[in-house]
């Protein structure tokens, strides 16, 4: 038997199905924008502390930091250099002191306008200031000196704020500290970072 050909209406009715996919595929929703001030749970053997990152002033530091928190690298990191009065910081080392092997470094975003101050994140660096890497601190004080440019000339990068745990922050900054081997000022008993997650919901900063 012949195979019949389709007709006109036929023809017209494939055409206009055509379009009716073109169309919704064109009004398909696409992917929801990153978040401009992302936020990260760090939960510590002490007590858990949300921070929001700024991307819009400190893109390189917060995609950098993100990175790091996607992997699961900061799992079993401790807090390896607690200052009263200065910063606590973390982000290198394992309870055995063991470094963890980074990413590339970063380069220095420290005139970015954001200031050392009171539970501001800020990336650590050696001497050479594009050398930050996995570490970063939280200030416990308004620590102006750490401001660009600083008594080096480029000074340290803010890229963001703690928004919910100051408490623990608080009392991470009091624990007794001394000195081991290479490093100073480190914790008697570990403070542990158990997980760091990003918050799907983010949570209402305090005014």
């Amino acid at each position: 038997m012949q195979q019949t050909q389709p007709s006109l209406y036929a023809k017209l009715m494939t055409m206009f199905a055509g379009f009716a996919l073109s169309g919704a595929a064109l009004a398909a929703p696409t992917a929801a924008p990153v978040s401009a001030t992302p936020q990260v749970e760090i939960k510590t053997s002490m007590g858990d502390i949300v921070v929001e990152l700024d991307r819009e002033k400190a893109p390189k530091s917060v995609d950098n930091f993100l990175g790091y928190v996607k992997s699961g690298f900061y799992k079993g990191t401790i807090f390896h250099r607690v200052i009263d009065g200065f910063m606590i910081q973390t982000g290198g080392f394992d309870e055995k002191l063991k470094q963890k092997k980074t990413n590339k470094p970063i380069p220095i975003e420290s005139q970015n306008g954001l200031l050392n101050n009171k539970y501001t994140l800020a990336m650590a660096r050696t001497g050479d200031p594009n050398s930050a890497t996995s570490q970063f601190f939280i200030n416990v004080e308004n620590n102006d000196a750490l401001n660009y440019p600083g008594r080096d000339g480029f000074g340290y990068a803010v890229f963001g704020k703690v928004v919910k745990g100051e408490e623990v922050v608080d009392k991470i900054k009091g624990v007794l500290v001394d000195d081991k081997g290479m490093f100073q000022n480190i914790p008697v008993i570990p403070i542990v970072i158990k997980s760091a997650t990003i918050l799907k919901t983010p949570i209402q900063p305090k005014q």
